[in-house]
């Protein structure tokens, strides 16, 4: 594989190289990166998956329907044989489906058969971040679908796919941020004062690692502003740690009247799939409850 570049850079150079370096985001489908070289360069990640999907998206449904065959069955023959490319390797194995007992495999092969025998091509789902459980559900669901919608369910997974490989390959620009803005909502107003850190998930130890402590302001955000900003920001599972019993507790017995509060530290996963973006995630918290969302 080719060293990393960002997207200018990399959506420059000629055709055969950009091809060397992104062809294997589609599926043994070089066409779609040799289709998309052509209305580059393009100025961001964001900007090259987006036009990589739009020439998926814009091909015929005999291509499309040949990208979707190109994909090999999950934990298939082709799987047991080793002849999978290497992304596909690497996502399968992440999802553990290089581990399955005798039963495990049985059933994988009676629904790769079934499915392939409804719909004609191999059953697709981005395994990246999957495990068995969600494997297995998702195959026993989409089953039943519809010839129309599964094809289109298909799709949106093989551009999923396409999106977390990319990413490993083509330099995001250092645009994302992360902030954070925490309102308290017994008192209506923002909580200021409250301490808090931020955890990244180590994929490789499985460790949650520190990466900042932080005390709201007036305005109950980061007088530092993002918690994370350009090259810090990295695709991956992180954790605010609000510490919403000792904020309550210091503003008097009318907000924490218990001797062991209901709400002590109160933990927020979630995941940053794009670096390039914006992502906002706040806290709205009561003695009692809490609640966030993505904001912007």
């Amino acid at each position: 594989r080719m060293s990393p570049s960002d997207a200018p850079t990399l959506s420059a150079k000629p055709v055969a190289e950009f091809v060397a370096a992104v062809g294997g985001c589609y599926e043994c489908s070089a066409w779609v990166a040799e289709r998309a070289h052509a209305g580059g360069p393009y100025s961001s990640l964001s900007a090259l998956a987006a036009a990589m999907r739009a020439t998926v998206d814009c091909s015929s449904d005999g291509e499309k329907l040949a990208l979707l065959k190109a994909h090999p069955d999950l934990a298939g023959k082709a799987a047991i044989a080793g002849d999978l490319t290497a992304e596909s390797t690497e996502e399968q194995k992440r999802a553990g489906l290089g581990s399955l007992t005798a039963a495990e495999m049985a059933r994988f092969t009676e629904l790769n058969d079934g499915y392939k025998a409804r719909f004609g091509f191999p059953f697709i789902l981005a395994v990246r971040n999957a495990n068995k459980g969600v494997i297995l559900a998702s195959f026993e669901r989409r089953v039943h679908n519809s010839a129309a919608a599964e094809f289109t369910e298909a799709l949106a997974q093989v551009h999923k796919i396409a999106w977390m490989r990319m990413r490993e390959i083509v330099v995001s620009n250092p645009t994302g941020f992360l902030t954070c803005h925490v309102l308290d909502t017994a008192r209506g107003c923002p909580a200021a004062g409250m301490e808090l850190s931020l955890r990244r998930l180590d994929e490789a130890s499985g460790a949650w690692e520190l990466l900042g402590s932080f005390v709201t302001n007036d305005d109950g955000r980061l007088s530092s502003g993002p918690a994370l900003k350009g090259g810090a920001m990295h695709p991956g599972k992180y954790e605010w740690l609000f510490c919403v019993g000792d904020y309550f507790a210091a503003q008097g017995a009318a907000y924490a009247p218990a001797g062991t509060p209901f709400l002590g530290e109160v933990p927020i996963r979630f995941g940053i799939d794009d670096p390039e973006s914006h992502y906002h995630v706040p806290l709205l918290c009561s003695p009692f409850s809490f609640s966030t969302y993505r904001g912007s």
